[in-house]
């Protein structure tokens, strides 16, 4: 049978061009964040990044003449979303990416469709459903799995758990970043392109605030690898990316395109192997396929209730 969009009716090249072009921008942006640590310190590379990455938002949102005048209370809401979405969590991972290959960083983010419901749980005091509660449990398993592989090849030494926790604090901060985004979203009332654009802004200002606090200067990194990598987090894994995965929702749905966040982890360890040197393992192998169970547990859930 063939698969079916939102409408019943079968994909189109178009949609399958979407997701291949979601899949691969969020694949390779792992390895490309990996280049980012060395001369410059994370928070100015984040401040970069994200300066290249809402200049062109800001012009999308001119051009399509979307809303960009906020009131003070959506602007609240703005920056705590720039402050955990787009300024902690990807700083986390710019530490994380210093003690593991860039393929773990994102099996650890993968997570982020099951910490999302957890949290959203907590905030709304409501109790999990036991299938939220077993996916979450898998998922935690298999992480558990890929990182004892990780030490038995490694060691404790390594600082392969520094860089779990980072990861894990990442993903956290992603998820709360997300409860509030999505709370504002239910209103309808804010488009999700001018409520990223200002996110972005003030993830910008998070990111100078703690540079400049710590002293860290606003330098540059005369690497080839730097450059090229900075602008293809800003360009292709935030906007580019960011672009195919808003159409693929709008076409297919968001249940399915949800599947995207399900398959990336796989090419991305994929590129570690070939790039990074990672090694598969029996339980790396087991690990992955629990998380990505637990994943397509949630996603598929999530795509019934909007059936």
């Amino acid at each position: 049978m063939a698969a079916t969009n939102n409408n019943d009716q079968p994909f189109e090249a178009a949609d399958y061009a979407l997701y291949a072009v979601t899949v691969a921008c969020w694949s390779a942006s792992w390895y490309a964040l990996s280049l980012q640590p060395g001369i410059v310190a994370n928070e100015v590379s984040l401040v970069y990044r994200f300066v290249i990455a809402a200049g062109i938002m800001l012009v999308w949102v001119l051009l399509t003449s979307a809303q960009i005048r906020f009131s003070l209370r959506q602007h609240i809401v703005f920056a705590t979303t720039g402050i955990f979405i787009f300024s902690s969590n990807f700083l986390l991972f710019y530490y994380g990416s210093q003690y593991l290959v860039s393929g773990l960083l994102s099996v650890v983010f993968s997570t982020a469709a099951l910490t999302n419901l957890l949290i959203s749980s907590v905030a709304t005091r409501t109790v999990p459903s036991a299938k939220i509660v077993l996916a979450i449990l898998i998922g935690i398993i298999g992480i558990g799995l890929i990182f004892q592989a990780e030490i038995a090849s490694r060691g404790f030494g390594d600082g392969v758990l520094l860089g779990l926790a980072f990861c894990v604090c990442g993903t956290l901060s992603f998820s709360l970043g997300s409860v509030v985004s999505g709370q504002l979203q239910s209103s309808g009332k804010v488009p999700l392109v001018s409520a990223n654009m200002w996110g972005m802004f003030y993830g910008i200002c998070w990111a100078a605030i703690l540079a400049v606090v710590q002293g860290k200067p606003f330098n540059w990194d005369p690497r080839p690898e730097y450059l090229w990598s900075l602008i293809f987090l800003a360009v292709v894994s935030t906007v580019i990316a960011f672009a195919s995965y808003l159409k693929l929702v709008a076409r297919i749905g968001s249940g399915r395109a949800g599947y995207a966040t399900v398959i990336f982890p796989i090419f991305a360890l994929l590129i570690s192997t070939w790039l990074e040197g990672y090694q598969w393992g029996l339980l790396a192998v087991l690990g992955l396929t629990l998380v990505i169970a637990g994943n397509v547990l949630i996603t598929r859930g999530s795509q019934r209730k909007r059936a």
